[in-house]
């Protein structure tokens, strides 16, 4: 679709009512409309609630309509604004703020004529298309002879707003005025703040803008130059584009398949057309009107050519059948703008036969026949434009009846016989040419693609093609010129996409071939198949071949090393010491042995003993001096340790060790090592006093099924070393008093690399899942002890234990009459007989009264209400003022008796103030409290917790009860499936009722009570909101952490049964106590800053058999997942029966070096009723860096860095030390709110995408100032030599060999030796100097590797920049 389409079909206008368009008068006035705001809207809180259910994305939009009030007739085209969302400030209505201006102008000057504003609002509904409300309209008078215009001009007007839509203004009883109309009330409180005036400056562009069309100031008009200064509205000072004078010459108009059939045919077709049919009728005379459209209306009027038929104009010699224009037409209006375009409409004067004039009334009839449009500036070809024209029932820009095309039953035969041989019935033949002098070089002919212009018929001929006139099919149209056909037969699907909304009556669809569609163009598309963009992947821990092999029980070796350490001894419950055990063998587990346990206190101990370095690690990065670590355990908080120093052993074993491991020792304040016994232990206190009945049952679950996730971090660079798993499985004692195991545990580090391809189907080998684009990395081996010691569980008399409230999942009413106890009676409970109660004062059960009493405040009046608040000067004077009277009064002669009794009679005049002002609130609090039941539920995150509350209608008749309640995680269970499902997990016995509840319009629910009914609702609290919460352990050698109930905060949700008449019937008070969560897998992602991070994580296949073929159906169950941060996309998709399923995330990052932690929940069954799998994440958000170079060779550049408000010591860290350096390198000072450049260079050993990780920490307080992403793109260098040899393997003392290099320049240089793998080969020397056309030997030494096959090795040389001058690739065989 050409530009000039769109516009032409985007802004198509309802044309005034035809008693207006009889005397338009010439002259039209210009207006400026601003819309500032609307304040005070009360339609739109019941909007709110109805239509987006409360939702908080409802915007606001106003739309504005030209309206005729005397012919009841809107006309021109309704303008919208933007959407905006309403502001509320304190005390103030709410406000929507719009400022937006309209233009248009009119020439229709009568008082009627007014514009219509209406205010709309707009949210998203569930189902997933917007829902449009009209909460109110006004009329703003144009021609008001009240109003003067320069007053207009003046100040702001204020509209008032009627409840309902523009549509009341359809009516027949509307009236006018509007004052007089009593269907019609004023919106309280709401109004609508506007300007209006006259805009003199747009009446230099009237010949762009059509009469009658509401245009925004943003909105762009062909001819029309973009606004230019500070502001955005082209209209305050409308600027016009250049004009270019055009000539067109030589048109002639070709006719199918003569002339002489043609216009024998459209007479037929006129004639039987008419009502009364005459004789004969004649061709008087054949026009065509040319002029410029720019898609809104013709720039001028235009121009009128006489065509004369080509056997006229040649008089006598051979002449075609065409019509030919004589006469040269001048297009002086043309804009080399792609939305301008020569307009062609091709007319037809017919006239009857002498004689019969008076039966047709006027003698002659104007007819259009077709018409086409060319925009001359998108083409460059140098053919001759040929147009095929357009007729049929569709908008032309000359406004005005085309006439149709004939069918083929209304056709003669001559024309059927000839139409398979294909031409189109009329075409336009001109060439194009425009003044040299201009400044558009435009002397060339242009030639047009071709378009269907027959609207009817069964098939539709082609244009005839010739060797001068060649029409090629445009780009972006269909081949099958069928698709686009004018009213009469099966339409095509509009080009321009018709707006859909829920308010359509102001204006009429205009689009063409819009009512009846075609059902094949207007189906939706259909969904291929999915296919994830990006490449799963797996982390470290799920799969169960890499855990098997990451833990590993400590050899003798590793025993003897460790215990010669002096670590601190783990003693049992008799002060013994806890003998080193083997771990439990997986089918040795019992899970009755643990309840039978008289010990059912576990104080759980780990140790972190030392870190060793894997042998394979010397290549990838520095050995980290320091480290700390962070880790979950259990419902506890996160840990992060403090920073551990790396101390080697002093012991001649540990020296003959290829991988000695180095103690952890604490640090002092002032940086020293710690004396004493080296290692960390961290100590956990199970107790079950402290749990919730039956969650010893879920830890002994956790301790048999779980693994402990430690991450080791540098505590240098603060870049992560890597990651480790332990089971916990050997914590379990089954019937022992003390366990105590020792472990290796690899430290992997995990890079994900950039993103790939998408994977192939065939993932799964061996029952585990293979890691895409993720390459695992073993940097070294933790060496930690677990302990379980077992106490006796003593009671405490502060938590007694007794059914939790959790548990019972039954919560019953309370009785009103068995319930009421009064409210300040102590009840003494006897073992039998009457309930005996004792009275007491009221100011040993009132807190606020006995302060009361025992202030001696004079300006306490107890015979008057409270004074209101003074200021704190005249509070003091009085005071003093109140204080000398009390002395004048005690030197008077005042005995202490009479002192005494004038105090008691105060105190009992404060008692019964007191009592009167909080008599009525006591009385309703213990009315509330006699028919209130409390439940408590300890919520985890993810977990649904489930309960019922028996609700007992208390009266003789029958009652409609609402439940109402105002929390987001509390929900009543409405679906009887979802009923069932909870009722079966907790094996409840009570019933169940299918279509028990009923939704109000609020959405809350209903229940109906015949007389003394009980009946049991089920409620479902659930949460998914995680608090952020790290716990540092620092200090003493042992850190003894345990759980408290009080540890994060308990809320409290009160649900109101009330009836019909709003009165309560029952209160139930939800305690909620949450309690932290479970780990199980943790995922870390460094993506660049303020980016989305779009991941795929493949699922592990915990459900599928050994050995099943992929695809099998049923092998996968159907995954669910919920993320704890609203705002972050995560589902899953299914790939297919058989196929594992993937979670999908996509997380907006924020700015470096923030962190974002949240957590997925993944379910097995459609409830979501308890997570099978919690996920911890962690974004960090990183300032990228893209690095384009060739490896092996330096590639420089600078970063800023910018200061802080304090002065700091700096040092720069990179993950990759030996291919990324900094300078400077050592610790500098950052001074405060400086700027400093920190060079970088980048020298990569292979090709290929990775990540480097740079951080800038401050060496004193250990915290992270910049960090950056490094996103390196490394390409091969040009081998220029390629060598071989072959090398035995399994251990050996390497081999020497030598290779010749030649300086091929004729001056003495200096050249640097690099290698690709340092680990394998070494240099003699790692540079040289060789004098011009010299050559040079270079010693090369292979060291020894372990496993056979083949290395291709690179050596680089480079030049005294570090430039590569070439690079030698050796390919070695070691067998």
């Amino acid at each position: 679709m050409s530009e000039w389409e769109r516009i032409f079909l985007q802004n198509l206008t309802v044309p005034p009512h035809s008693q207006r368009r009889r005397n338009i008068p010439k002259e039209s006035t210009a207006f400026q409309c601003v819309l500032k705001y609307v304040e005070g809207t009360p339609s739109l809180a019941w909007f709110i609630l109805d239509a987006a259910g409360g939702s908080a994305g409802v915007e606001f939009q106003l739309r504005l309509s030209l309206f005729d009030v005397a012919y009841h007739h809107f006309f021109g085209r309704t303008w919208r604004s933007s959407a905006r969302t309403p502001r509320s400030a304190p005390q103030q209505r709410p406000r929507v703020v719009f400022n937006e201006a309209v233009y248009f102008h009119t020439s229709l000057n009568h008082p009627s004529i007014t514009a219509v504003v209406e205010v709309v609002a707009t949210a998203q509904t569930p189902e997933g298309p917007s829902r449009d409300l009209s909460c109110g309209f006004g009329l703003i008078p144009l021609f008001d002879s009240r109003w003067d215009p320069t007053d207009l001009a003046a100040k702001d007007r204020v509209l008032k707003l009627y409840h309902g839509t523009p549509r009341a203004l359809l009516h027949p009883l509307f009236q006018d005025p509007v004052e007089k109309n009593k269907y019609m009330t004023i919106m309280e409180n709401s109004h609508l703040q506007y300007t209006l005036k006259p805009h003199p400056p747009l009446e230099t562009i009237f010949h762009l803008l059509p009469e009658n069309l509401l245009v925004s100031g943003l909105q762009k008009i062909p001819g029309l130059l973009p606004a230019h200064g500070d502001t955005s509205d082209c209209f305050l000072k409308p600027r016009l584009m250049k004009s270019v004078t055009c000539y067109l010459d030589k048109l002639s108009i070709r006719l199918y398949p003569s002339l002489e059939k043609f216009e024998e045919e459209l007479l037929e077709l006129l004639n039987s057309d008419r009502l009364l049919k005459v004789v004969a009728l004649s061709v008087q005379e054949r026009r065509l009107r040319v002029g410029v459209h720019n898609g809104l209306r013709f720039v001028q009027a235009p121009q009128v050519a006489v065509l004369l038929p080509a056997m006229e104009v040649a008089r006598g010699r051979a002449a075609g059948q065409a019509l030919l224009l004589r006469s040269r037409l001048q297009l002086s209006e043309m804009v080399p703008h792609p939305a301008f375009g020569v307009c062609f409409q091709l007319e037809y004067v017919v006239c009857a036969a002498a004689g019969a004039g008076s039966a047709l009334g006027p003698a002659a009839d104007m007819h259009a026949v077709r018409w086409a449009l060319w925009s001359p500036f998108l083409g460059t070809d140098s053919s001759p434009v040929v147009l095929p024209l357009r007729g049929g029932a569709r908008r032309s820009p000359g406004q005005a009846l085309v006439f149709r095309a004939p069918a083929d039953s209304e056709s003669s035969e001559e024309v059927r016989d000839a139409a398979p041989r294909g031409a189109c019935s009329v075409v336009v033949f001109f060439p194009w040419a425009v003044p040299a002098c201009s400044q558009y070089p435009f002397p060339f002919q242009l030639s047009l693609s071709e378009l269907s212009a027959s609207p009817c018929g069964k098939g539709e001929p082609p244009l005839p093609r010739s060797s001068s006139a060649p029409v090629p099919r445009p780009r972006g149209t269909p081949r099958d010129t069928r698709m686009l056909r004018a009213p009469g037969t099966a339409r095509a699907k509009p080009a321009v996409p018709w707006h859909v909304a829920g308010i359509t009556h102001l204006e009429a669809d205009l689009h063409p071939g819009s009512p009846d569609l075609d059902p094949s163009g207007s189906e939706q598309l259909r969904e291929l198949p999915f296919a994830p963009a990006q490449a799963p992947i797996v982390a470290v821990g799920t799969q169960p071949r890499f855990s098997a092999s990451s833990s590993t029980v400590c050899s003798r070796a590793s025993l003897a090393l460790l215990h010669a350490s002096g670590f601190p001894e783990i003693l049992d419950c008799n002060n013994e010491p806890v003998e080193i055990a083997e771990p439990l063998d997986s089918t040795s587990f019992s899970p009755q042995l643990e309840e039978a346990d008289a010990l059912q206190s576990n104080e759980i101990i780990l140790q972190f003993l030392a870190f060793s370095r894997a042998p394979q690690d010397g290549v990838e990065g520095t050995w980290p001096r320091t480290v700390f670590l962070t880790f979950q355990f259990y419902h506890f908080p996160p840990v992060t340790t403090p920073r551990l120093q790396l101390v080697d052993m002093d012991s001649e074993k540990a020296a003959r060790s290829a991988a000695p491991p180095q103690l952890l020792v604490q640090i002092n304040k002032d940086g020293t090592p710690r004396t004493g016994a080296p290692g960390l232990q961290l100590k956990y206190m199970v107790d079950p006093a402290f749990l919730k009945p039956g969650e010893q049952r879920w830890f002994v679950r956790y301790l048999a099924d779980h693994s402990l996730q430690i991450d080791i971090w540098d505590g240098d660079s603060l870049l992560l070393v890597g990651s480790a798993a332990v089971k916990l499985k050997p914590l379990l004692r089954q019937g022992r008093p003390a366990v105590r195991t020792l472990h290796e545990l690899e430290v992997a580090t995990t890079e994900y690399e950039q993103d790939a391809v998408a994977v192939s189907r065939d993932a799964l080998w061996h029952g585990a899942v293979r890691p895409v684009d993720v390459r695992v990395a073993v940097r070294g081996r933790l060496h930690l002890c677990l302990a379980n010691v077992g106490h006796c569980c003593e009671e405490t008399p502060r938590i007694p234990r007794r059914p939790s409230p959790s548990r019972a999942r039954l919560v019953p009413s309370l009785d009103s009459v068995s319930s009421l106890q009064g409210g300040s009676l102590l009840s003494l409970s006897l073992p039998s007989g009457p309930r005996v109660s004792r009275a007491r004062r009221l100011a040993e059960v009132d807190g606020e009264l006995a302060a009361t009493l025992c202030s001696h405040r004079p300006e306490v009046s107890p015979a008057s209400p409270r004074a209101p608040r003074e200021a704190a000067d005249v509070r003091r004077r009085k005071l003093r003022r109140m204080a000398l009277v009390r002395q004048q009064e005690d030197a008077g002669g005042s005995t202490p008796q009479r002192t005494v009794r004038a105090g008691r009679l105060r105190d009992l005049q404060v008692i019964n103030a007191y009592r009167e002002r909080t008599k009525s609130e006591s009385i309703t609090q213990m009315l509330s409290q006699a028919i209130t039941a409390t439940h408590t539920v300890y919520a985890v995150l993810g977990t649904a917790e489930f309960f019922e509350f028996a609700l007992k209608n208390p009266y003789s008749v029958q009652h409609t009860v609402t439940i109402e309640f105002d929390h987001p995680e509390l929900s009543v269970i409405l679906d009887p499936r979802e009923w069932r499902h909870f009722k079966e997990l907790t094996k409840a016995a009570t019933p169940l009722e299918e279509d028990m509840f009923h939704l109000r319009d609020d959405l809350r629910p209903q229940v109906y009570l015949r007389p003394k009914e009980t009946v049991h609702i089920p409620f479902r609290y659930q949460t998914f909101s995680a608090e952020p919460a790290v716990a540092a352990v620092a200090g003493d050698d042992a850190a003894t952490t345990s759980w408290q109930p009080g540890a994060m905060q308990t809320k409290h949700i009160q649900v109101t049964f009330r009836v019909s008449g709003g009165k309560p019937i029952a209160l139930l008070r939800v305690k909620v106590e949450p309690r932290p969560h479970v780990v199980d897998q943790t995922f870390r992602f460094y993506h660049p800053e303020l980016t989305f991070l779009k991941k795929a994580i493949r699922l592990p296949p915990w459900h599928t058999l050994p050995g099943a073929p992929a695809g099998m159906p049923g092998g996968e169950p159907e995954m669910y997942v919920r993320c704890s941060d609203p705002n972050i996309i995560c589902e899953t998709k299914n790939m297919g029966p058989g196929e594992p399923q993937d979670v999908f995330l996509k997380v907006a990052g924020g700015p470096s070096p923030q962190i974002k932690k949240f957590f997925v929940a993944i379910y097995t069954d459609a409830w979501l009723a308890a997570p099978l799998r919690i996920w911890q994440f962690y974004l960090h958000s990183l300032q990228r860096l893209d690095v384009s170079c060739t490896a092996g060779q330096l590639a420089r550049l600078a970063l800023p860095l910018r200061g802080t408000r304090a002065l700091r010591k700096v040092k720069a860290f990179s993950s990759h030390p030996h291919e990324l350096k900094v300078d400077p390198e050592g610790v500098f000072v950052l001074p405060p709110n400086g700027v400093l450049d920190l060079y970088v260079g980048v020298r990569p050993r292979r090709a290929g995408s990775r990540f480097i990780y740079l951080n800038l920490v401050d060496v004193e307080y250990h915290q992270l100032v910049s960090s950056w992403l490094v996103c390196v793109s490394c390409r091969q260098p040009l081998i220029s030599k390629a060598f071989e040899i072959t090398l035995p393997a399994g251990g050996g003392r390497g081999s020497n060999k030598r290779i010749t290099y030649t300086n091929p320049y004729p001056t003495r240089r200096v050249y640097f030796l690099g290698t690709s793998r340092p680990d394998l080969l070494q240099f003699k020397e790692d540079s040289f100097e060789v004098a011009g056309g010299e050559v040079y030997t270079i010693g090369l030494r292979f060291a020894p590797s372990q496993s056979t096959g083949e290395e291709e090795i690179l050596i680089h040389i480079n030049d005294h920049e570090d430039k590569n001058e070439e690079t030698f690739c050796v390919k070695v065989v070691y067998q």
